[in-house]
């Protein structure tokens, strides 16, 4: 049988609306072993895995979230949907609302939004806003309008979306056959490390995980407020998907880390940077940049404490494709080598 999306494969275990859904076959994303970025990252004797959402139908993690976020707006009769977004979410809520004949309105913040993920939600037909301010001040306007209109938030402060997303964490564990030691992973408005927290604990609480694994979230240093206590006023970071300053779900973040016994850390733009070519020069993944923010979490923790990691089953969730931010690889790539169109001409540009 094909693959029917993440609603009807998980069904019993998500508190959705039990309505046929509106799917565009999200999830059953490919865990990918990475013996030589593993070896590169100082941890060879690891088992690392890739767990490569970039690879939904919009290209990011958001379709796990959107498709039940959107079925249960169209359950309860919901004729349009808001939300605010750097850009991923924005994409992911403008093809599930035309897949289900909703408008979509979508905030973003003016000039912070890399081209793929504009051009997505342009694509799909959703209402474009630009406003000038961040994307925190973007959410704080559609929470307000959401309460007082007719228009539903499919930001992930809305509860249907980890239910949707959650399901990364089931995948994850029915191809291990047991969650991993260690899971690694973005964080920006926190709703993912939440999601996967509350599907390893449920997975556990049924029995078809036997461990828990411990979460490493990570921030970049200009939009850490996790980790520096507060809230970020300007975030800054070329990993725009986590450019946030005021994280809706920073609490629950903060409580998955501590209760896995894990942590939430920084990395800078650079660290991430060096991360993201790692990862499409070592082992053929391309994402955007703040997708290589957990795998520099990674280099960064197993230098700080190796012991930790070493001989570990550890996933890092890449959560978007590449294409989503191509500005950022033709902005540092080296001008292309004209040659003549002889034989000769080529041999010698080979060989040098």
């Amino acid at each position: 049988m094909s693959w029917p999306g993440v609603i009807k494969a998980y069904r019993p275990y998500l508190d959705v609306a039990n309505v046929e859904p509106v799917t565009l076959q999200e999830g059953n994303t490919p865990l990918i072993p990475t013996p030589r970025l593993a070896h590169a990252l100082g941890l060879p004797y690891c088992d690392l895995r890739i767990k490569y959402e970039g690879l939904n139908p919009t290209g990011s993690f958001k379709d796990r979230g959107m498709t039940a976020a959107i079925t249960q707006a169209l359950a309860d009769g919901a004729r349009s949907v808001i939300c605010a977004s750097t850009g991923n979410t924005a994409a992911s809520a403008a093809a599930y609302a035309a897949r289900a004949g909703l408008k979509c309105v979508v905030l973003i913040p003016q000039g912070k939004v890399a081209a793929g993920k504009l051009a997505g939600a342009i694509a799909y037909g959703a209402q474009v806003i630009s406003i000038q301010g961040s994307f925190d001040d973007g959410l704080r306007l559609v929470r307000e309008i959401s309460m007082n209109s007719q228009i539903m938030l499919v930001n992930s402060i809305n509860p249907y979306r980890l239910q949707g997303q959650k399901s990364a964490a089931f995948e994850i564990c029915d191809e291990l056959g047991n969650a991993p030691d260690w899971l690694c992973l973005p964080v920006g408005n926190a709703g993912n490390i939440t999601a996967y927290w509350m599907g390893f604990t449920q997975y556990n609480a049924i029995g078809k995980a036997q461990n828990l694994p411990r979460l490493l979230g990570v921030q970049a240093a200009g939009a850490a407020p996790l980790v520096l206590g507060y809230p970020i006023e300007k975030p800054e970071t070329i990993a725009t998907a986590i450019r946030i300053g005021r994280p809706a779900r920073g609490e629950e973040a903060l409580i998955a880390a501590q209760d896995s016994k894990g942590r939430i850390l920084s990395v800078t733009d650079d660290e991430i940077l060096a991360a993201w070519k790692m990862l499409a020069e070592i082992e053929g993944i391309w994402v955007e940049p703040a997708s290589a923010a957990g795998v520099a979490g990674l280099r960064k923790a197993a230098t700080q404490n190796p012991h930790a990691y070493a001989n570990k089953t550890i996933v890092c969730v890449l959560t978007g494709h590449g294409l989503k931010d191509p500005t950022t690889v033709m902005e540092r790539a080296p001008v292309p080598l004209e040659i003549p169109a002889e034989l000769d001409a080529l041999q010698k540009a080979i060989t040098g």
